[in-house]
């Protein structure tokens, strides 16, 4: 298990620097499996406390998301660059930290209906573009790239880039079926964008292509 102070998304490909002793530990038994599509650990956002020392993670969120390590590069000093894509969400049932590294049971979460009407994902994409458009002022794109058009996607994609807090975020992950979720993010990005329209600023959360550390 990796805790960390952020909320990751299925299909999001999330870098990450991985120093402390514990994670460290936890990849090198993820190389040990010879299957690289079995590279898997879970993640779940910490609810209080923090990412480092012995006093880390006390209390977690219990939804988190299976990420299946792609990418890694072992630097001089024994830590890790390493780059995982969410697979699919999960429920904590019990984490045990006695050992070299966090390890967590879990059950795998329903996807839920990934299917949403063509109004419902008309009216995320143009809010989204609406919060581009305004943001663009005052800081980068947030999403260069173009959107996808699947609904599932689009709604993992745009929960995972519009810069929301840490309760919000859960929430969108937590949410079941790409249809409510499209819903519910485009409520959030409007609320976002109506306080930026009284106090022109940066939204307070920073979220998009942020260089996560599990430690």
């Amino acid at each position: 298990m990796f805790p960390l102070n952020t909320v990751l998304f299925p299909g999001v490909v999330v870098p990450l620097h991985v120093f402390e002793e514990r994670y460290r530990a936890l990849v090198h038994r993820l190389l040990r499996v010879s299957d690289p599509a079995e590279r898997l650990f879970g993640s779940v956002a910490i609810r209080e406390g923090y990412e480092v020392g012995d006093h880390g993670a006390q209390s977690l969120f219990r939804v988190g998301c299976r990420m299946q390590l792609t990418e890694v590069s072992s630097n001089a000093d024994g830590s890790f660059d390493i780059v995982a894509v969410g697979r699919d969400r999960m429920r904590l049932e019990e984490l045990h930290t006695s050992g070299d590294f966090p390890e967590g049971v879990v059950t795998t979460l329903d996807v839920g209906d990934d299917t949403a009407s063509e109004e419902v994902v008309a009216r995320a994409l143009a809010t989204f573009e609406d919060y581009r458009e305004a943001v663009l002022e005052i800081r980068g794109d947030p999403h260069p790239e173009p959107l996808p058009r699947d609904p599932a996607y689009l709604s993992w994609t745009l929960a995972a880039v519009s810069p929301l807090a840490m309760p919000e975020r859960q929430s969108l992950l937590e949410c079941d079926g790409a249809g409510q979720r499209l819903l519910l993010v485009t409520e959030l990005l409007r609320t976002e964008l109506r306080a930026m329209r009284v106090i022109p600023s940066l939204p307070a959360t920073e979220v998009a292509r942020t260089r996560w550390s599990p430690n």
